[in-house]
C-alpha cells in the first residue's frame, strides 16, 4: 500500500490522558464551562480552544479534521502573538504618558493608534504564518492520537511522518522570540518610566504616576507567569502529560478570565461600586 492511501485525514484529541473516567470528565467539564462563560470581555483566544475541549470532556468527541486542526493552530498562534505585541504597545503608551506628558496628545492620535494596532496583528500574522507553511506540507501518515486539548504546534509536529528539523526549529525559535522580544521592550520601557517617576518631587505625584501602570503591570505578570509555567513543565524531565496540559490550560484561560477584572477595578466607578458592595455585605453580616 502506498503512502497516499495511508494518509491521516483527522486527529483524535485525547485531552488529559490521566482524566479519562466519566466522573472526573464531568467535573472538569462543569468547571471549564463556568470559566468559559465568565470570559466575556476577552473571549477570542479561549473560543479557539475551549469549545473543543468541552466537546472532548462532555461527549468524548475528540475527532478533528486536519484542516480544522491547522486553522485552530493558526488562529491560536495569531491571537497569542498579537496579545504579546499589544502588551508591548501598551508599555509604549505608558512611557509616553509618564515620561512625555506634555507631548502625549501631539505624538499620539486615533489614526496612529489604529495603525500601530494593525501592525501588531499584521506582524503576528506573518510570524505565525511562516512556520505554518512548513508544517502544512508535512505528511501525516502514522498515529493520529493528539495528546493535547487543542492543536498546539509542537504536539502536532510529533505526529508528522517526516521529521522536518527546519519546521521544528522555525516554530520553536519564532515562539520564543515572540514571547521574549516584547518582554525586553516592556522591561526597557518601565526602567525609563521608573527613572522618570523618581524625579517627581511629591510622593502623591509618584504614586499617581505608578497607579496608571498598575493594571498593565499586573496583566503582564499574569500572562508571563502562566507562559513560564508552560515552558517549565515542558522542560522538566519526567513531568507528566497532564501537568504540562494543565499549565497550558491555565495559560489559555487565566489571562482572559482575570484581565477584565483587573482593568475594571482600575476605573474609579468600578472601585467605588466594589467598595460599596464590600461595605454593604459587611453591614449585612453584622446585623445578622
Amino acid at each position: 500500500m502506498n503512502q497516499s492511501n495511508q494518509m491521516v485525514q483527522e486527529f483524535i484529541m485525547v485531552g488529559f490522558p490521566g482524566i479519562q473516567d466519566r466522573a472526573s470528565k464531568n467535573v472538569l467539564f462543569g468547571v471549564l464551562l463556568v470559566v468559559y462563560l465568565c470570559i466575556a470581555l476577552d473571549v477570542m483566544s479561549s473560543t479557539v480552544t475551549l469549545p473543543k475541549l468541552l466537546a472532548v470532556l462532555g461527549s468524548d468527541s475528540g475527532v478533528i479534521s486536519i484542516t480544522a486542526c491547522f486553522i485552530q493552530m493558526f488562529l491560536y498562534g495569531i491571537l497569542k502573538a498579537s496579545e504579546v505585541f499589544l502588551l508591548g504597545l501598551m508599555a509604549y503608551d505608558r512611557y509616553l504618558a509618564i515620561c512625555k506628558p506634555l507631548h502625549y496628545f501631539t505624538i499620539t492620535n486615533n489614526i496612529l493608534v489604529w495603525k500601530l494596532i494593525t501592525c501588531c496583528w499584521a506582524f503576528a500574522f506573518i510570524i505565525v504564518g511562516t512556520p505554518m507553511t512548513l508544517t502544512i506540507r508535512l505528511p501525516f501518515c502514522g498515529p493520529n492520537k493528539l495528546v493535547h486539548f487543542f492543536c498546539e504546534h509542537s504536539a502536532v509536529m510529533k505526529l508528522a511522518c517526516g521529521y522536518d528539523i527546519i519546521a521544528v526549529y522555525a516554530g520553536s525559535t519564532l515562539s520564543l522570540g515572540v514571547m521574549v522580544a516584547p518582554l525586553f521592550y516592556i522591561l526597557y520601557s518601565y526602567v525609563r518610566i521608573l527613572k522618570s517617576v523618581f524625579t517627581i518631587e511629591s510622593s502623591h505625584g509618584r504614586l499617581k504616576a505608578l497607579s496608571t501602570c498598575s493594571s498593565h503591570l499586573l496583566v503582564i505578570f499574569l500572562f508571563y507567569l502562566a507562559g513560564a509555567g508552560v515552558v517549565i513543565t515542558s522542560s522538566v524531565p519526567g513531568s507528566s502529560a497532564d501537568v504540562r496540559l494543565l499549565a497550558a490550560l491555565l495559560h489559555n484561560v487565566t489571562p482572559p478570565l482575570v484581565n477584565p477584572i483587573i482593568y475594571c477595578l482600575n476605573t474609579k466607578e468600578m472601585k467605588a461600586r466594589f467598595v460599596k458592595l464590600i461595605k454593604t455585605k459587611s453591614l449585612f453580616s453584622h446585623r445578622h
